[in-house]
């Protein structure tokens, strides 16, 4: 009864029935990240800056972490087309999820959110995660290392030199923040599923009673319509989870300013069917009425086709 538990109408996911059942075979679970500075505060008025969806394999349990860039231009029910992280902040996590079946022909039904304290928390219970730093991000960890620490209650300590380290939770959120060096946002959704990757890996090196404990002190630091029985039930298999891909979604991309930055996918139609090609190999995969909709609305508003010069974002790991 730990866990900040949230009811979601599942009736309203946009979940079409070729998605249901072409992907049935894969537990999509969307993580959303949001920009709340107030530790109780996970409802709408949030931004989503970080979205990753965990793939799980329901056969293999490989894990397949899809980052989606929170400026990509999309289609919001009853909002238009806007960014993918205004949907969070409009409607919640139910919205938010609607967002991503319907943009991405998917079937997610379940997520979890968390802010930059559970994170933070959750690192320094597992007793840090070790991270590559650059040299390049030396700097822009110790800019806002402090914004960091006083955002989540806790000290501040200082990163003074680059390669494999230890970092703790303070310095793996500030890391994961970055985004003022080369790569922008798109590397800063990179740097998100690095901070993921290494909590897993230190998570495996736990004992169940460690993990049952690390649950009972973080849990209270959630919010997700999963429950805290399933979540608890999941620990002993999660531990021959392995995290097989990473990756940056959309594919391609191209900038596009009206009263802001967004990022188009050129086109949803493409990038959709690489994504559902080889995440989930449907190589007959069609998509549905709703996404081709969207996609001619996009191209509509924008100009952008599939032979509009575009800048190829991913990495793949």
């Amino acid at each position: 009864n730990l866990v900040n538990n949230v009811e979601i109408n599942k009736d309203n996911l946009a979940i079409n029935n070729n998605a249901n059942e072409e992907l049935k075979g894969y537990r999509n679970i969307a993580l959303f990240g949001i920009d709340s500075r107030a530790e109780d505060d996970y409802g709408e008025g949030n931004r989503s800056d970080c979205i990753i969806i965990a793939s799980i394999n329901q056969d293999t349990k490989a894990v397949q972490l899809i980052s989606i860039y929170r400026d990509t231009y999309v289609q919001i029910e009853n909002h238009g087309l806007d960014k993918i992280t205004h949907a969070y902040s409009y409607g919640g996590p139910e919205l938010a999820l609607n967002t991503l079946n319907a943009n991405l022909d998917l079937n997610i039904e379940e997520f979890v959110a968390v802010n930059w304290k559970a994170v933070a928390d959750a690192v320094d219970l597992l007793g840090g995660v070790t991270i590559d730093v650059e040299k390049n991000e030396i700097s822009q960890i110790n800019k806002y290392v402090y914004e960091t620490a006083k955002s989540v209650g806790k000290k501040a300590k200082r990163v003074t030199k680059s390669g494999e380290q230890t970092l703790n939770g303070v310095q793996a959120v500030t890391y994961a923040r970055i985004r003022k060096t080369s790569g922008g946002d798109y590397k800063r959704a990179e740097r998100m599923r690095t901070v993921i990757e290494a909590m897993v890996d230190e998570a495996k090196t736990k004992s169940l009673s460690e993990l049952n404990e690390i649950a009972n002190e973080i849990l209270p630091e959630i919010s997700t319509n999963i429950s805290a029985t399933e979540i608890l039930s999941l620990i002993p298999t999660a531990l021959s989870f392995n995290i097989d891909k990473s990756i940056g979604w959309p594919y391609e991309t191209k900038g596009y300013s009206h009263n802001g930055w967004y990022g188009i996918p050129v086109t949803l139609k493409s990038n959709v069917e690489k994504l559902h090609k080889e995440v989930f190999g449907q190589e007959d995969y069609e998509p549905s009425e709703t996404l081709l909709e969207i996609n001619k609305k996009i191209i509509n508003r924008t100009g952008y086709t599939s032979d509009t010069s575009a800048v190829t974002n991913t990495t793949v790991y």
